[in-house]
C-alpha cells in the first residue's frame, strides 16, 4: 500500500503494521519498544522541564529541513531556552487520508536522525488519520521533557538596564525561505532550522550572568524583544547597523515590504547578558558552528515605556512594535 488510508487509523492490523514497520523501526529505543499505553520514565535528578508544540508548516518539505526535523528542533530548542538538557519527546501525528507513505517515512527518518543528534529519545506517540481534505497532508504535535541541572532561573522578566542583547547569526532566514518557496520564487535562501542545545550549553557554561534566552520563531526578533521589554518593564534599543541580515533576505523584504525583524527563525537564540560579560559570551558563541556570525545587536535602556527602539544608520530612532496580525501563516 502506497498511501495512508482511513484503516491506518482504525487501531487494527494496518495501524499495527504502520506503528511497528515504520515508527518503531526508526524511533526504536528501550522505552518505546515496551509498547504500553504510556511510557514509564527513569527518575530524573534535577528540576523537570516540559514544553508542548504543534507543527503545521506549509510546505512540509522545505530548503533546510522538513516538518519532521522542525518538530524535533523546535521542541529541543524550547527546552534549552530554560537551560534544560533535553531528554525525551512524545509525538502525535495527524495524517490526511491519501498521504504518501514514502513521504511519511522521509519525515519519520528525519525526526529520528534529529533526535539522535540531540541525544533525546522518542518514548511514546499517537497516530490519527482524518478524511481527505480535512488536513493538509500531515500535522505533528510534540511534548518535550528535559531536566534543569543548573542553579539558574532564566526568564523574560530578568532583563536589567545596561544588559546587552546578542543573537547568534542572520535573522529572518526561515520565514524568507518559506515565503520564496510558497511564491515559487527562484532563491538560494534556506531555513536556519537547527538544534541549539549545544550552543546554549556552551553559553551557560561560560557565564553565570546570562539573564534571558529566547528563540525568535513566530513574530521574529521584534516580537520576542517586545515580550522581554514588557516582562522586565524596561526598554530595548537595537542598532540597525549591527543587525545581521543576509543580502537575499534584505532583497526579498524590499520586494515584499516585509521587515526582517518580524520574520520567523528556527535556529536562532536571543541572549540577554550582563554588560560585564557580553564580549566574552560573544566570543564563546562565535567559536560554535551555529554562532559564527553572532553579534551584539542592542542593549537594555532605562525607559518607563517598555518599548523596543531601532537606532537607524542615519542616527534617527523609531519604535519597533510587536507584530500585529498574521505576517505569514503556517510558518512552523
Amino acid at each position: 500500500m502506497d498511501v495512508i488510508t482511513m484503516a491506518h487509523g482504525s487501531g487494527g492490523r494496518l495501524t499495527k503494521e504502520l506503528i511497528e514497520g515504520l515508527f518503531y523501526n526508526h524511533f526504536k529505543n528501550d522505552i518505546l519498544l515496551e509498547a504500553n499505553d504510556s511510557a514509564v520514565l527513569p527518575s530524573i535528578k534535577g528540576k523537570p522541564v516540559t514544553t508542548t508544540d504543534s507543527f503545521v508548516i506549509k510546505p512540509i518539505f522545505f530548503r533546510g529541513g522538513d516538518i519532521g526535523k522542525l518538530s524535533i528542533c523546535g521542541t529541543v530548542n524550547d527546552l534549552a531556552m530554560s537551560g534544560a538538557r533535553p531528554l525525551y519527546i512524545t509525538v502525535g501525528f495527524i495524517i490526511e487520508e491519501g498521504f504518501e507513505i514514502k513521504n511519511l517515512e522521509k519525515i519519520v527518518e528525519s525526526m529520528s536522525k534529529t533526535a539522535l543528534k540531540a541525544g533525546v529519545k522518542i518514548v511514546s506517540g499517537d497516530t490519527k488519520v482524518v478524511e481527505r481534505g480535512n488536513c493538509d497532508g500531515i500535522y505533528i504535535n510534540t511534548t518535550g521533557i528535559g531536566v534543569l541541572e543548573r542553579d539558574i532561573c532564566l526568564g523574560g522578566a530578568n532583563a536589567e538596564v545596561g544588559d546587552k542583547i546578542i543573537i547568534n547569526g542572520n535573522i529572518g532566514e526561515h520565514g524568507a525561505s518559506i515565503l520564496t518557496q510558497r511564491g515559487g520564487l527562484k532563491s538560494q535562501l534556506k531555513s536556519d532550522c537547527a538544534l541549539l542545545h549545544g550552543l546554549i550549553a556552551d553559553i551557560l557554561d561560560s557565564s553565570k550572568q546570562v539573564k534571558v534566552l529566547r528563540d525568535p520563531t513566530r513574530g521574529g526578533v521584534a516580537t520576542i524583544l517586545n515580550e522581554i521589554a514588557g516582562q522586565s518593564k524596561v526598554s530595548i534599543k537595537l542598532k540597525e547597523e549591527n543587525l545581521p541580515i543576509r543580502d537575499g533576505v534584505k532583497t526579498l523584504c524590499k520586494i515584499t515590504g516585509f521587515n526582517p525583524l518580524y520574520l520567523a527563525n528556527e535556529g536562532k537564540v536571543v541572549v540577554v547578558v550582563d554588560a560585564s560579560e557580553a564580549d566574552y559570551v560573544l566570543e564563546v558563541m562565535q567559536a560554535h558552528p551555529l554562532g559564527k556570525k553572532a553579534r551584539i545587536i542592542g542593549e537594555v535602556v532605562e525607559d518607563n515605556e517598555s518599548r523596543v527602539y531601532l537606532e537607524t544608520r542615519i542616527g534617527g530612532s523609531r519604535i519597533v512594535n510587536m507584530l500585529t496580525g498574521e505576517l505569514l501563516p503556517r510558518i512552523c
